[in-house]
């Protein structure tokens, strides 16, 4: 190992001293009252534009959190031993799902502006009238309920059952929690699938990709796993896990990276070339519309940042055993992130070229400074990894 393990960690744990960051705290939640009280502004203003801004907001930070609870959950199922030292931030991260869908309050309340279907009475649009047992506001309604309600309820009892084996490390817990990602694995798919199609694909109905869904999901464990370099990186430099988290750890991070940044270009390249070689017009408007005018320099961003350029620099086994320099290419990725889900969103609104709104970074801003002040507020209640958890020993000793 790169990082020898000097001290084991006590069975107390290693817990966040939040009086330490009280001002960071008390800053976020300024930024995010702020932040959130011009949302408000926003919304009276330009109550369209906004409402795309929001939109490709919460897509943002509803990936992550949504990829945080796909790694806690795979982790259950496959038994992986090298997991278990961080997975307590995956846990603090996708429960923050119930914040996120506090976030879509809004999207449901500025829904004719978002989802054109909804203002086409019935009997105009013979397309869209073959679709109306799916695409109708009550069963719209429904679906966002138990999508949402599913992440929520799954995210909090992965949590509950991790922390409760901290008091007595019950074996137990990990019978129900692994019972518990068996159920919710197929179930992750089907609501993170569904709410892509609902919430994104649906901004253009007429449109449709049966791959789509898996190209959200591509998006989502790739950035989802780069926020965690992020964010245990973050704890280390606070002088948290110092002898918990190794190298190791950051090398199979950074493999999991670069395994997502292959599957993210494969299924995003397998999309564009089937829908293009079949030339379909109502399919083909969606790509249409990204590759003309300033959106093409944004697509080719997009191609080149997200792919080519993190493949060649993962390549290389020092970068993913350097934390520091893996850090840059985790931010990056993140921003790819964002400017995918931009890509995805905004085109609906302004289909000749970018329009950069101020509406986009407010309700960025305020999302992203709300739910750091809600994580730094949750990751003190608990130690920084499951101090019980019978594959601890194994995931401190990691070698690969």
């Amino acid at each position: 190992m790169s990082e020898r393990l000097h001290n084991a960690p006590t069975p107390e744990g290693e817990y966040f001293e939040s009086g330490r960051f009280a001002g960071l705290s008390v800053l976020l939640g300024i930024v995010a009252f702020v932040g959130l009280a011009l949302c408000g502004a926003g919304w009276a203003i330009d109550p369209h534009q906004f409402s795309f801004s929001w939109l490709f907001a919460f897509a943002f930070f509803f990936t992550l959190c949504a990829g945080c609870f796909f790694w806690t959950i795979v982790h259950y199922a496959v038994d992986a031993e090298w997991t278990v030292v961080v997975r307590r931030q995956l846990e603090n991260i996708a429960v923050l799902i119930g914040v996120v869908a506090v976030f879509f309050i809004p999207i449901f309340l500025l829904r004719h502006h978002l989802f054109s279907w909804m203002n086409i009475p019935q009997g105009t649009e013979e397309n869209l009238d073959s679709k109306r047992a799916y695409l109708n506001l009550n069963f719209f309604i429904l679906r966002a309920i138990f999508f949402l309600g599913f992440f929520i309820i799954a995210s909090q009892l992965l949590k509950r059952f991790s922390v409760r084996q901290d008091k007595d490390g019950n074996p137990k817990f990990t019978l129900w929690l692994r019972k518990l990602s068996f159920v919710s694995l197929p179930l992750f798919a089907l609501c993170l699938t569904f709410g892509a199609y609902d919430w994104l694909l649906g901004l253009q109905y007429r449109w449709f990709s049966t791959m789509f869904g898996v190209y959200i999901f591509a998006g989502a464990a790739g950035s989802s796993m780069s926020l965690l370099v992020l964010v245990i990186t973050g704890l280390r430099k606070a002088g948290y896990l110092q002898n918990v988290v190794t190298m190791e750890h950051y090398h199979i991070m950074g493999k999991w990276m670069f395994a997502f940044t292959v599957f993210w270009a494969y299924i995003g390249f397998g999309q564009y070339m089937l829908i293009w070689y079949a030339n379909m017009p109502e399919e083909t408007r969606y790509f249409l519309v990204r590759n003309t005018e300033s959106w093409w320099y944004l697509s080719m961003l997009l191609v080149f940042g997200r792919f080519f350029g993190p493949f060649v620099i993962l390549l290389m086994r020092s970068i993913k055993k350097h934390p520091h320099q893996l850090c840059y290419v985790a931010a990056w990725i993140l921003f790819m992130q964002l400017i995918d889900m931009y890509l995805v969103v905004l085109p609906a609104l302004h289909g000749t070229g970018i329009h950069v709104s101020i509406w986009d970074f407010v309700a960025l801003i305020a999302m992203a400074a709300t739910l750091a002040f809600a994580f730094l507020r949750i990751v003190g209640k608990t130690s920084l990894f499951p101090v019980r958890d019978p594959r601890l020993i194994e995931s401190l000793k990691l070698v690969n």
